[in-house]
């Protein structure tokens, strides 16, 4: 049975997030990576089960181990590495793209999360008599986050950079398969999300968060439709032309 008592304060869990991350030795890396494992199999949802856990012992549902942040940051710092040298990039290139990647995962991240975060505890909370009221945790809505952008990092830096000779031609094929990774990795990314936000026994209807997926798929649909007309966009190429 879930503590009834209310969670420690945002701030509370913010400062002991970032005193951890101030030393290695308080950061458990392995059960980081089978989270990460856990997320890249076909039952997702189970590393979800952690925050369940946590919430029985700890009375909170976010991490408190900035562990899988910190792999994070060191996946995207090899990633960006690996653009440089395929792109050819000037270290102020290098630079550039690396404070993009931080900035779509840190400050874009945290915007989706408290974005998320207000639509569950506003429109999503079930209120019950003889319980004491819930809401959704800034820090758990940011792992949510973190949790589907993982997902994006495999397809939109990994997946697509051994595809990139294919990806960034002028062909349909090229075409196709460019928009047909960005429809699948933004499509999981939300997919994801809703795991996070359906774990929370306190929410309902929280399919909700998986109608921009049919959204993703009609845009890319009508991608193919309008190709014969000339108003198609391969959306790898037109990414390349920003960041690179």
């Amino acid at each position: 049975m879930l503590p009834t008592s209310s969670s420690p304060p945002p701030s509370s869990s913010c400062m002991s997030l970032l005193s951890r991350s101030l030393s290695l030795s308080q950061m458990d890396f392995p059960a980081a990576l089978d989270q990460m494992s856990l997320l890249l199999s076909l039952n997702p949802s189970a590393v979800y089960k952690t925050s369940y856990y946590r919430k029985q012992t700890k009375n909170h549902w976010a991490r408190d181990d900035p562990a899988f942040i910190i792999l994070t940051l060191l996946l995207l710092l090899i990633s960006t590495i690996c653009y440089s040298i395929a792109f050819t990039l000037s270290f102020s290139g290098f630079l550039y793209l690396l404070t993009s990647n931080l900035l779509i995962y840190l400050l874009l991240g945290l915007l989706i999360s408290l974005s998320t975060r207000h639509l569950s505890n506003l429109h999503l909370t079930t209120r019950r008599s003889h319980s004491v009221a819930q809401s959704v945790e800034p820090l758990y809505a940011f792992d949510i986050h973190c949790n589907s952008f993982l997902i994006l990092f495999v397809y939109l830096h990994v997946i697509q950079f051994f595809l990139l000779p294919v990806l960034l031609s002028q062909s349909f094929l090229s075409l196709v398969l460019s928009n047909a990774l960005y429809t699948a990795a933004f499509s999981h990314y939300f997919y994801i999300t809703h795991l996070g936000y359906r774990a929370l026994p306190f929410l309902t209807n929280t399919q909700y968060f998986l109608y921009p997926i049919v959204g993703f798929v009609g845009m890319f649909l009508s991608g193919i439709v309008a190709y014969p007309l000339g108003l198609s966009v391969n959306v790898a190429r037109v990414v390349a032309m920003i960041l690179f």
